[in-house]
């Protein structure tokens, strides 16, 4: 292949593949951040991912890395020289991060939030933050200072959110690492939506400071387009940080060398509506049933199931939505500069009896019995990670599913009660609509249980492998 082939092909390499050729010193760490700048260039204009981008630092630390290549001595990370985006709520010292709103449009933090100080330290290079809404209140990414961020697949759908950006980033070859945060889904949904990979680590496993308005449920995670790319991430990224007194305890487990394990006599249950959905867009339902049968071809036995739980909506919708709210309520009387759906649940939240959200936490804890008995049983759950693919460009929530109407988070049944018991949960992508939009399948493991989700996630991508579809951006 011709070099400028070679070069032009490098925003489409995994970062596993990129951190060893440049270890091997067949591509150079400058040529990488090049062809990954050009290419954002190129697209961005368009899809509106990134929101701010750090392309002359990129460059002046991928010289860096060049050089370390050809001393002697020289200790190189795991990710020396692969590029990484980060989620702009995640605070990055001396770079602007807004939190998706302009109450913070000029704020620049003085450190760097764990996951992106180790991504650092372990040798990679942030080119720059990605687009979310306003504290990550919704899944869908468009805000007041930014705008929308467009679905590579389809630029009149949304990418999902509230990691969106990053999701339309991955899938587009924008870099080959994001950094997410899932609050309620805000890691899957727009892995789902936009045809990616997007891990949902334990609550703990990967440190996160400061807290957010919704700090008990929101977990950080990555996202990648393969499941290597995401366990290379979780090593460098897992343990314990003591600014988040919350954080697990370092497993001794190389989570890439744990992919390679079986799945036989795994017990795997597959629901397609969890008993919790008031609906589920037909196609959707069809594509992740196909993929929740492909796990027979991995020995495991599947076996399709109806769980009686009771729905933990209201728990989850008043801690995450409370705190968000109590978050903002300073900010009322700057009410212009904030979106118009999410005034109206500050408002409302302002409204309740403060023993409405200690109740939620103890319904919360009571919930907690459900899923644990179930998964005494069960290896692993398997949904659709949403009840309806993409939906149009700059609605808050989907306003129908398949002709029907329904309510704002009606379409998100199967992220959120796993972001109320911590476990970890992953979704991979299962297919496609007819109208050519992607559709993902979760995958959720025991708790604390991050190498089972990805061993299953390792394997349905070596069965039905997805890094060779793109979307038609060129």
């Amino acid at each position: 292949m011709a070099s400028d082939e070679r070069t032009a092909e490098l925003h489409w390499q995994s970062a596993t593949t990129l951190a060893q050729q440049i270890k091997r010193k067949k591509v150079s760490p400058v040529e990488v951040v090049d062809a990954i700048l050009a290419r954002i260039d190129k697209l961005n204009p368009t899809l509106n991912a990134y929101v701010t981008l750090t392309a002359e630092t990129a460059r002046r630390e991928a010289r860096a890395a060049e050089r370390a290549l050809i001393r002697r001595g020289a200790t190189l990370g795991p990710l020396h020289g692969v590029p990484f985006s980060v989620k702009d709520l995640v605070i990055t010292k001396g770079v602007r991060t807004t939190f998706g709103t302009p109450l913070y449009r000029d704020n620049v933090p003085s450190e760097d939030a764990p996951i992106v100080a180790r991504l650092k330290a372990a040798g990679g290079i942030m080119l720059g933050k990605t687009n979310t809404p306003t504290m990550g209140w919704i899944g869908a990414t468009h805000n007041l200072l930014f705008g929308p961020t467009r679905n590579p697949w389809n630029l009149e759908r949304t990418p999902g959110g509230s990691s969106g950006g990053a999701s339309a980033a991955c899938a587009a070859g924008l870099g080959p690492l994001h950094v997410g945060t899932d609050g309620g889904g805000s890691i899957r949904i727009p892995a789902s939506f936009a045809g990616i990979f997007g891990h949902k680590a334990s609550y703990g496993r990967i440190p996160t400071y400061p807290v957010s308005g919704a700090w008990s449920l929101s977990h950080a995670g990555p996202m990648t387009r393969t499941v290597a790319d995401a366990a290379l991430m979780l090593n460098v990224c897992a343990g314990p940080d003591e600014r988040d007194q919350y954080s697990l305890p370092a497993e001794r487990v190389d989570f890439v060398a744990a992919l390679r394990g079986s799945l036989a006599g795994w017990r795997v249950a597959w629901t397609d509506d969890l008993g919790l959905a008031d609906c589920v867009d037909p196609e959707v339902s069809a594509v992740c049933a196909r993929a929740a049968r492909a796990f027979r071809e991995l020995g495991c036995r599947v076996e399709e199931v109806q769980p009686a739980w009771p729905s933990p909506r209201d728990a989850w919708y008043e801690i995450f939505c409370g705190g968000i709210a109590t978050r903002l309520t300073p900010y009322l009387d700057r009410r212009h500069e904030i979106d118009a759906g999410l005034v109206r649940i500050i408002e409302a939240e302002l409204r309740n009896p403060p023993s409405k959200y200690v109740q939620a936490w103890l319904d919360r804890l009571a919930w907690w019995q459900h899923p644990r008995a179930f998964f005494e049983k069960y290896d692993l759950l398997l949904t659709p990670t949403t009840a309806c693919p993409p939906f149009k460009l700059g609605l808050d929530n989907p306003t129908e599913i398949a002709g029907r109407a329904v309510g704002a988070y009606a379409w998100i049944p199967f992220t959120y009660p796993f972001n109320l018991t911590g476990q970890p949960a992953a979704s991979v992508p299962a297919g496609f609509t007819a109208d050519g939009l992607p559709v993902g399948l979760q995958i959720v493991g025991r708790r604390f249980a991050d190498v089972s989700v990805l061993r299953a996630a390792a394997a349905f991508e070596r069965l039905r492998p997805w890094a060779a579809h793109r979307p038609p951006l060129g």
